[in-house]
């Protein structure tokens, strides 16, 4: 076992990477820092699979540089750590999420919102202070600055617990930041994937009510019967809508495709709160007159900071929140992103790495 320690030298790794914008991932050698003082060093057990993974290996943002590392649902075992770190050891288990860096100083920062810091540093495709690009966890090691380390509590199971590092955290923030977290209230889900089932299984271990909202009719067996929920709505069913509307406390919105928001707005009461998680990229149509009529509220959300990723982990141990999963090797990845940009997973596709990445 590794003692506590400080390299000298960066660590040779590998992982899988998408040279251009195919978004065709492949075997690919690099390096990671040494150890710095502050730094934890953990081997990578276990990666979940985001959306926007598949969008950045595409550039379909506008934002990558290749070539790129994904990953950003990582957990593993900590193998080091720098002689300055308190708050873990080797053996822990640990976790990384969307970002492993921010300026620490601004108000953001100091309001425990490093997710809303200008200068976030992503877990990859950004630039590091050294002047590096940071790559994620579709890879064997990885090394991040102890503040933005996440413990994963013993009765967590690890590959379960990868994808509420980004999918648990986007929802959970936002039910306790608009106060959608007080038992008895009434909360719709859009869309049923990835964020949507996380939704479902927080709000319920808040006891709330929970309807799901979908554009599939074939999805409410699943909603009702293995997620738990009170409720489904077929959005394209008018009288089913029709008869919801003005009963729901709030939404959360987790739908990445441009949809119509009126019919939501409809379904909320009076200081209702539609509070949107998910990412379209064209902009969607808003009419003031039904917010106005209601006093209602449309917002967004985004990650949480570190000490709220916490907090989630940690209630999700207390209730045994874990995402629903379909593990995957790692040469199994390609195929994986072809059946995700066909939303063909329940719910999130998460990479057995230290089982199946093999050194080349």
């Amino acid at each position: 076992m590794a003692m506590s320690t400080e390299n000298e030298h960066p660590v040779k790794a590998f992982g899988w990477a998408a040279r251009d914008t195919t978004g065709h991932l492949s075997p690919f050698r690099f390096s990671r820092r040494a150890t710095g003082e502050k730094d934890v060093t953990f081997k990578v057990l276990y990666c979940g699979i985001c959306h926007s993974d598949l969008h950045n290996i595409k550039n379909e943002w506008g934002i990558t540089s290749y070539p790129v590392v994904p990953g950003h649902e990582i957990v593993g075992m900590v193998t080091e750590v720098g002689t300055k770190v308190t708050k873990f050891k080797v053996g822990d288990k640990v976790g990384v999420g969307c970002m492993v860096g921010s300026c620490r100083s601004c108000a953001n920062c100091k309001e425990d919102l490093e997710n809303y810091c200008p200068e976030m540093i992503l877990t990859y495709g950004a630039k590091y202070y050294d002047g590096t690009i940071t790559h994620g966890g579709y890879s064997d090691i990885m090394v991040s600055d102890e503040h933005f380390v996440i413990k994963i509590p013993d009765n967590l199971p690890l590959d379960g617990s990868a994808p509420l590092l980004c999918a648990g955290i986007t929802v959970y923030s936002p039910l306790k930041y608009y106060g959608l977290d007080k038992a008895g209230m009434h909360l719709g889900v859009v869309g049923l994937g990835g964020l949507g089932h996380m939704a479902v299984k927080f709000a319920k271990a808040m006891g709330l009510k929970v309807t799901v909202i979908s554009t599939s009719p074939n999805k409410k067996k699943e909603a009702m019967d293995l997620l738990g929920a009170d409720a489904f709505l077929v959005s394209r069913n008018t009288e089913e809508m029709e008869l919801a509307m003005g009963t729901m406390d709030g939404i959360i919105d987790t739908v990445s495709a441009v949809h119509a928001l009126l019919p939501l707005i409809g379904l909320m009461k009076t200081n209702g709160k539609l509070v949107m998680v998910g990412a379209p990229e064209k902009p969607l149509e808003l009419l003031a007159f039904p917010l106005l009529m209601g006093r209602k509220m449309v917002g967004g959300s985004g990650i949480g900071g570190i000490k709220e990723t916490q907090e989630m982990i940690d209630f999700a141990a207390k209730y045994n929140i874990v995402a629903d999963i379909e593990l995957i090797p790692m040469d199994y990845v390609n195929t994986a992103m072809e059946r995700l940009s066909k939303a063909d997973v329940k719910y999130r596709f998460v990479i057995d790495v230290a089982n199946s990445l093999k050194p080349f």
